[in-house]
């Protein structure tokens, strides 16, 4: 943001990163551009009982380990998919290298929501409009249809968050702590800027300026007023010069 040696001061500053770093773009933001606020990276698993409960588990610890902080989630309409879930964890923590920090976040930030139906775990998930979304149904297709919240959808068992991350090719810099509410991830859109312009004939400024020229005087901005006001003269006296 302040340039160094051989560089110089740049625009923007996005990709993925850290609380430093997080916390660095949040401090920079203003001085230059930033993609998104980014907290704790989120899993939320949508799942219903076709789904696998040791590979749902595996799914959400293998986000809980980024730190005790990130939060795993599971929405599912089968109240007996959502216990095994919790009793698969307990046992993958058992033997997980990185159990210390998923057990640390499944701890404080795990949740099970069990829902009648498939659109009410729609709604909720849009509620949380997590950055990471796994949906492991008999419906994905239906889901896929319908959900709008969430940075990164993954459909069926054969994908997963990790493969996003990684490999697959979609973004991984990703919108959380609701903010999938309004915005997606980064991309191309993010490195353009939309500007404007207008212009316009003489015979349109002075019908437009005293509709202008009142809506400034309602505001009580009343030297934006007059420069509609200025407008609406000098065209007027030129038209009538003219004829």
């Amino acid at each position: 943001a302040y340039g160094r040696v051989g560089m110089r001061p740049v625009d923007m500053i996005t990709g993925p990163g850290n609380a430093y770093v997080a916390e660095a773009k949040r401090q920079l933001f203003g001085l230059v551009g930033i993609d998104l606020p980014a907290g704790p990276t989120e899993i939320l698993i949508i799942a219903d009982d076709s789904a696998d409960p040791a590979l749902v588990a595996t799914d959400l610890l293998g986000q809980a380990e980024h730190g005790p902080d990130s939060p795993a989630w599971l929405i599912t309409t089968s109240a007996k998919l959502g216990r095994e879930v919790i009793s698969e964890i307990e046992r993958q923590l058992l033997t997980l290298p990185t159990a210390a920090i998923a057990s640390a976040a499944w701890s404080r930030w795990g949740e099970v929501a069990v829902v009648r139906d498939d659109d009410a775990a729609i709604a909720l998930s849009d509620q949380y409009a997590p950055e990471h979304l796994e949906v492991l149904t008999s419906r994905n297709d239906y889901y896929l249809d319908r959900l709008k919240n969430y940075g990164s959808l993954f459909v069926g068992e054969e994908s997963t968050v990790a493969y996003g991350d990684k490999g697959v090719g979609t973004n991984h810099t990703l919108p959380t702590g609701r903010a999938a509410r309004y915005t997606g991830g980064l991309w191309v859109g993010k490195f353009l800027k939309t500007v404007t312009y207008q212009r316009l004939t003489p015979e349109a400024s002075e019908s437009i300026a005293p509709i202008m020229g009142r809506m400034c005087a309602s505001e009580g901005m009343l030297a934006h007023e007059l420069t509609a006001t200025v407008r609406q003269q000098r065209y007027a006296q030129r038209r009538r010069s003219a004829s």
